[in-house]
């Protein structure tokens, strides 16, 4: 079967999160894989070429961060939303110095994702609208 919806990879070590976004996101977007360990997305983003990464932070062995800098290094093309609990501009702020297209946190997944998704299709940067992150400074790429 061909699919003309955007391909996702999901990336998150607590598999309710994982279950949460796959229902939130199928209807417009093809979830081709789901991964709990940033170290498997190298390989699999090799393997699959996805358009879309939907990265946690806080994975066990290599964080969020590290993951994105790899593929950076590699000059993999797919639009990294990172969708965290980390709801502080450092982090966000650090996100966005690796090239992510987004940055959703986990108490407004529900809201934010698919918004940030599209976003990043368009060439436009996503943070989630809360006070916390009032001050991050974003602009598209």
């Amino acid at each position: 079967m061909i699919t003309t919806r955007p391909t996702v990879v999901l990336v998150d070590d607590h598999p309710a999160i994982l279950r949460q976004s796959i229902q939130l996101i199928s209807e417009e977007f093809e979830v081709i894989d789901t991964l709990d360990d940033g170290r498997e997305l190298l390989d699999a983003v090799r393997k699959l070429a996805p358009e879309l990464i939907v990265l946690d932070i806080t994975l066990p062995g290599l964080s969020g961060i590290e993951v994105a800098l790899r593929l950076k290094k590699t000059r993999c093309p797919a639009k990294i939303i990172f969708l965290t609990i980390h709801a502080d501009p450092d982090y966000a702020q650090r996100a966005f110095e690796t090239g992510a297209s987004g940055y959703v946190v986990k108490p407004r997944l529900a809201s934010d994702l698919v918004p940030a998704l599209k976003a990043a299709l368009e060439g436009k940067r996503f943070v989630s609208p809360c006070s916390e992150l009032a001050e991050v400074k974003i602009s598209d790429s």
